[in-house]
């Protein structure tokens, strides 16, 4: 389901209509209030102000809504850290902006944060038990970027995008999953010292990279 989620998201296609978004909005939020095992589409419908039929005309199951609703909150992840790398002025910069403000977002996130507290049954096994597919699908969003820093020029072209993109997503999710007992994540630079020390010498021609 997250799989999916992260893949939609990605692909940013959407059409929806009013009471759609008034749905989803109501589903954050009971959601976020009450968890997704605890919740029902009639939860959602009441919060909503819309009937029951009206919430399964738009939504076949309570896994498809949960889907839609993680998609958006991925989308609005994947807008904030290409907004927020814009200002960066190096490449350097963008991997450090880009790392800590990804592992921000999201455990501050007030549903997939939440979701990591209080119910990681749900969300920890998409993201680390499903054959790899959740962390493929973001390295594929990684490798979009660092690919646009190659043709810019700001990446060597001998460098593989594809993998450096995994073992950024890997350690990542690592952080995320298990916390680390050396490394304040609320510490926004010493998360950018980690980046820098760390993940941007993989971007790094061989030759240039410290001994």
């Amino acid at each position: 389901m997250l799989e999916r989620a992260f893949a939609e998201a990605i692909d940013r296609s959407e059409i929806t209509d009013e009471t759609t978004e008034r749905v989803l909005e109501a589903a954050h939020e009971q959601f976020r209030r009450i968890g997704i095992r605890r919740s029902t589409m009639e939860d959602v419908a009441k919060r909503a102000g819309v009937s029951r039929i009206t919430v399964y005309r738009r939504f076949s199951t309570k896994d498809s809504l949960v889907q839609q609703v993680i998609r958006r909150e991925f989308r609005r992840y994947f807008d904030r850290f290409l907004l927020d790398i814009q200002g960066a002025k190096t490449l350097a910069e963008r991997v450090e902006i880009g790392f800590a403000g990804s592992l921000r977002a999201i455990r501050d996130n007030p549903l997939i944060g939440g979701l990591m507290d209080t119910e990681p049954e749900i969300v920890v096994p998409s993201m680390i038990s499903d054959g790899g597919r959740t962390m493929t699908t973001v390295s594929r969003f990684v490798a979009g970027r660092l690919s646009e820093e190659q043709r810019a020029g700001t990446v060597a072209a001998d460098i593989d995008v594809e993998v450096v993109a995994e073992m950024m997503v890997r350690i990542s999710t690592s952080f995320l999953v298990t916390p680390s007992h050396h490394i304040d994540l609320d510490d926004d630079q010493q998360v950018r010292a980690v980046a820098r020390r760390f993940l941007v010498p993989m971007l790094q021609p061989a030759d240039d990279r410290s001994p």
